[in-house]
């Protein structure tokens, strides 16, 4: 590949592919078997980054292995209805026809665990999305970086990736003990607990202890949050996280005055909201009916967006809970989320209950930030005060 017996592009991701394992001095190379793209909103990658994917596909690029996208700036089909501009909406769509000639899933989602891209416990793959990646390493037990964008591609198009970091077992070894004391219940409070370790610990691996019985949309909120606050790909969680590691001696507690804080750090004065986004990550099918029994018979008066997958919404629409929400007035966001598309001006409070979405609101779009629970956010939607 590296000699370019395989074309051209093939040969450039190679040359990424060696670059990047001789930085962080990788033995090798290991086989992959699933991808996951990060960069696909226009919002991010700009002209340049379109012209770079053109001229890849351009010279035969294709990828080897399952390869999924992030989300993108916009909803593929109702971008008008999420008042998406159409200057915009033509490089969006040329950005994923552009993977897709590539042999790219055009499946846009930072949850590809719920759409047919989950690897196994012991699978080498290479992902990009920071909160997939923690997902895929402490809950699925599979073996990933955090990529970026052009070494994801990379790796998809040669079905490699460099050995190093976490697809070595002893870089995956908990560091420290967490003990969380605190009463955790909704999933905004498992959003607080990440933020709380990583002010803590920072990029420590930590292994947590006393949480029981977590559900999927607690632990997803979790691993993008400690992704966020913390920046460590992996951490363990007693009777979950499928790699053994020794428990170390190094412990800190979590108590509810530390969730306290977090809300605190992370909820702005504001309380007149006028932009709720739920799904961040994306949304479940589960978090979907929830979202529905609380919309049922009411109206939204302000802007109200549930991200997720176009197949879980597909799903929610055989079930009939997309039917409630779209009579309430409130809009399903597919293939995008708050923290890629083209927000900023738009909105001035965001209320959700992900405290990724807050770190992105501020930082990205300059909104302030509210959040709380399912119920806070419905309210939020419908009366445009924050409770």
């Amino acid at each position: 590949m590296l000699d370019g017996s395989e074309g051209y592009a093939v040969q450039k991701s190679m040359e990424i592919l060696v670059a990047l394992g001789e930085i962080f001095s990788a033995e090798k190379l290991v086989k992959i078997s699933s991808v996951q793209v990060a960069g696909v909103s226009y919002h991010n990658l700009g002209d340049a980054g379109l012209e770079y994917l053109e001229n890849l596909a351009k010279l035969g690029a294709r990828s080897q292995v399952i390869t999924t996208l992030n989300p993108a700036g916009m909803d593929l089909e109702n971008w008008r209805e999420l008042g998406i501009d159409e200057g915009f909406a033509i490089k969006q769509h040329k950005i994923i026809s552009t993977f897709e000639k590539m042999g790219i899933r055009s499946s846009c989602t930072c949850t590809p665990y719920l759409v047919g891209n989950r690897p196994e416990k012991g699978d080498h793959i290479a992902w990009s999305e920071s909160s997939a990646v923690t997902y895929a390493n402490s809950i699925i037990g599979a073996m990933t970086n955090r990529e970026g964008g052009p070494s994801a591609l990379a790796a998809s198009l040669t079905g490699r990736t460099p050995y190093y970091g976490m697809h070595l077992v002893h870089d995956r070894t908990a560091q420290a003990k967490v003990l969380v004391r605190a009463k955790l219940i909704s999933v905004a409070d498992y959003g607080a607990l990440g933020f709380a370790t990583g002010k803590k610990l920072g990029n420590k691996v930590p292994f947590f202890v006393g949480i029981k019985q977590p559900t999927l949309e607690q632990l997803k909120s979790l691993c993008a949050s400690i992704a966020t606050y913390g920046g460590t790909p992996i951490f363990h969680l007693e009777n979950i996280t499928p790699n053994h590691t020794p428990i170390p001696t190094e412990t800190i507690t979590v108590e509810n005055e530390d969730l306290t804080n977090a809300y605190e750090q992370m909820n702005d004065e504001s309380t007149r909201v006028d932009f709720i986004a739920l799904g961040c990550p994306h949304c479940t099918l589960d978090e979907i009916k929830k979202i529905a029994e609380l919309l049922k018979g009411k109206i939204v008066t302000k802007e109200f967006w549930i991200c997720t997958a176009r197949q879980t919404m597909r799903l929610a629409e055989e079930h009939g809970y997309a039917h409630v929400i779209r009579a309430s007035g409130a809009k399903f966001a597919c293939d995008t989320c708050m923290a890629v598309a083209p927000l900023k001006g738009r909105f001035k409070v965001l209320a959700t209950d992900s405290a990724k979405a807050c770190y992105y609101g501020r930082g990205t779009n300059n909104f302030q930030t509210r959040i709380g629970t399912l119920m806070q956010c419905v309210n939020a939607a419908v009366t445009g005060e924050w409770k």
